[in-house]
């Protein structure tokens, strides 16, 4: 069970969703730092991810590791050169939310199938 690609896909999800946590919470952090970069997933995460997951190779998708990365995509506000804005912060925080919501559903409704096939009680 702990090798089907749909495990390990909802597993390297929950990581992703949990290191983007960490990077929205020092975005938030460092708000008002001058010169800050706002950090995110790495973009090239998500297409890596479909290519494990259109390979159904469970080895593609145990050596996947998200990582975090300036967002190139962010601009300046201010004359402080800080890449951070408070409002895109917390929208990506409730998405980001949303998302380890689902995926640990997902997680824990294959864990639920296991425990109810060794114990025969849900």
């Amino acid at each position: 069970m702990f090798n089907q690609p749909g495990y390990l896909t909802a597993k390297r999800m929950m990581d992703a969703t949990a290191l983007r946590h960490e990077a929205i919470a020092s975005n938030l952090a460092n708000l008002e730092t001058p010169g800050y970069k706002r950090i995110d997933l790495a973009p090239a995460f998500q297409s890596e991810l479909q290519q494990a997951v259109k390979s159904r190779e469970p080895q593609n998708l145990t050596g996947l590791r998200p990582s975090l990365s300036i967002d190139p995509n962010a601009v300046a506000a201010n004359r402080d050169g800080n890449t951070v804005q408070m409002e895109t912060e917390l929208a990506h925080l409730a998405e980001n939310t949303m998302a380890h919501q689902l995926e640990t559903q997902l997680v824990s409704g294959s864990l639920l199938k296991l425990r109810l096939a060794i114990t025969g009680r849900g």
